[in-house]
C-alpha cells in the first residue's frame, strides 16, 4: 500500500505529528537540541575540572551551563518546535537561538569578572528569548493541557529566576 502525502504547513491540532510533520519540525528543533547538548557537555567539564584546579565558580559555572545554557535551552527551543501550531519561523528562532546563548555567555562572563552590569544585559537576553518563546507557542497544538503548562513553566522558572540572580549579583558585586 502506497502511503500518502501529507501537508506539513497544515495543522493538526489535537493529532499526534505524522513522521512528515515531524521531519518539517526538526530545521526548529536541532539548533536548540545541538547547541544545548553542548552546553551540558562543557558544565560537565567544567564540574570535572573545578576541583583540581581550585576553580571557586566552577561548580555554579557548571550547573548554570547544564540547567539553564543546556536543559532549559533544549526544553525550550524542541518544545516549541513540537508544540507550535506551525513550525517556527527561521527569523524568530535565530533571535531566540543567539539571545538565549548570548544571555548564557554575557551571564558567565559578568559572574567571572564581577560586571553585575554585564550580567544584567545577560538578563534583559535572557527575557527577549523567553517572551519570543513564549510567544512562538500562544496555543499547544495538543488537546491535552499538561504539555503547554509544562512548557510554561520552565520559561516561568527562568523569567522569575533572572531578576533573582540579577539582585544576587548586584549585592554581591554591585
Amino acid at each position: 500500500m502506497a502511503r500518502q502525502e501529507t501537508d506539513d504547513s497544515r495543522v493538526r491540532p489535537g493529532l499526534p505529528l505524522s513522521e512528515g510533520e515531524l521531519v518539517g519540525r526538526w530545521p526548529g528543533a536541532w539548533p536548540f537540541l545541538l547547541v544545548g547538548s553542548v552546553a551540558i557537555i562543557a558544565g560537565g567539564l567544567v564540574a570535572a575540572i573545578s576541583r583540581p584546579t581550585d576553580f571557586e565558580m566552577g561548580s555554579w559555572v557548571a550547573a548554570y551551563l547544564v540547567l539553564v545554557g543546556g536543559v532549559a535551552q533544549i526544553g525550550l527551543g524542541v518544545g516549541q518546535a513540537l508544540m507550535a501550531d506551525r513550525p517556527p519561523v527561521p527569523d524568530p528562532m535565530r533571535i531566540e537561538l543567539v539571545s538565549w546563548n548570548l544571555a548564557v555567555l554575557l551571564t558567565i562572563a559578568g559572574t567571572l569578572a564581577d560586571s553585575p552590569a554585564l550580567t544584567t544585559i545577560g538578563g534583559v537576553a535572557t527575557v527577549v528569548a523567553l517572551v519570543s518563546f513564549l510567544g512562538g507557542v500562544r496555543r499547544g497544538r495538543s488537546r491535552s493541557r499538561w504539555p503547554l503548562a509544562l512548557y510554561r513553566a520552565l520559561a516561568v522558572v527562568v523569567l522569575v529566576s533572572t531578576p533573582i540572580g540579577l539582585v544576587l549579583s548586584w549585592t554581591r558585586h554591585g
